[in-house]
């Protein structure tokens, strides 16, 4: 699979930021327009995390989708309570930039957002709040309600070196204080209830059983919420962990919900 790194000047953000690119074989500048697919790292990621699973390539090789890798560290792809417009860079950096320089089926139906735990969540979130934008989204293991969280959940596993969740201190400096606007603004229960019932939206959730038990919860209340809002989707609870092992397994499903939803131009 060919890598393209693009690097700009972000006016969201006033620095410099990178994203990867993934072209699928067959990729021409000048021949029918390829869906996108934006793929969204977990906490601490980078735009090379997704690069990492072992079957992806094969994913790429069997599927017309072109892949955007963005990456924002630590931080959600919201517009946060420190001032970091994360979310203004996603929607109009990098979306903007992509259309401008690739050939894209450029309208909602050809588009789609999916993550892994931060980027899971954040994939319902922007696509309901950006539905002229997306079409399509999905999650590996969302953490879907980071907005609400209160304390440290995961206070009993910091002992364990793995761990990638943030802290209080870390969690805050994104969400700020409990009762915090950007806390309403994007608690994903208001978000469902406030949809834009003319743009109707497919998603694709699913949650490891071997999965902390307060991720699977907040899996099984949005698959709840979904429904209750008739809002179209597919959920799966299957074997693993919170893990990028339980993500690469899953893709060759959440591949095939994107190619099956997305407009092909």
């Amino acid at each position: 699979m060919r890598v393209v790194t693009e690097t700009w000047w972000s006016e969201a953000l006033g620095r410099q930021k990178s994203v990867n690119v993934v072209l699928p074989p067959g990729y021409a500048p000048t021949a029918r327009p390829f869906p996108v697919l934006y793929l969204l790292h977990s906490y601490g990621g980078n735009r090379h995390t997704w690069l990492t699973c072992p079957s992806l390539a094969d994913r790429v090789a069997t599927h017309r989708l072109i892949l955007v890798l963005p990456e924002s560290g630590r931080y959600w792809l919201v517009n946060d309570a420190g001032g970091r417009r994360y979310e203004d860079y996603f929607i109009h950096d990098v979306v903007g930039r992509v259309e401008k320089r690739y050939n894209t089926v450029a309208s909602r139906s050809g588009r789609a957002v999916a993550g892994f735990s931060m980027g899971g969540a954040t994939s319902l979130f922007q696509t309901l709040r950006h539905p002229d934008l997306f079409a399509v989204a999905g999650s590996h293991s969302g953490a879907f309600e980071a907005p609400l969280r209160e304390g440290d959940p995961y206070a009993r596993y910091r002992s364990d070196r793995r761990l990638m969740m943030p802290t209080v201190r870390d969690h805050e400096r994104v969400w700020g204080p409990v009762g915090s606007t950007v806390r309403r603004t994007y608690d994903p229960y208001r978000l469902l209830a406030d949809k834009d019932p003319e743009a109707p939206l497919r998603f694709y959730l699913d949650v490891g059983s071997d999965d902390y038990e307060r991720m699977i919860e907040m899996n099984r209340n949005i698959r709840d919420a979904l429904t209750a809002q008739g809002v179209s989707h597919e959920y799966h609870e299957r074997p693993g962990g919170h893990d990028w092992s339980f993500v690469d397994a899953g893709l060759p499903r959440l591949f095939d919900f994107v190619r099956e939803n997305v407009c092909t131009a």
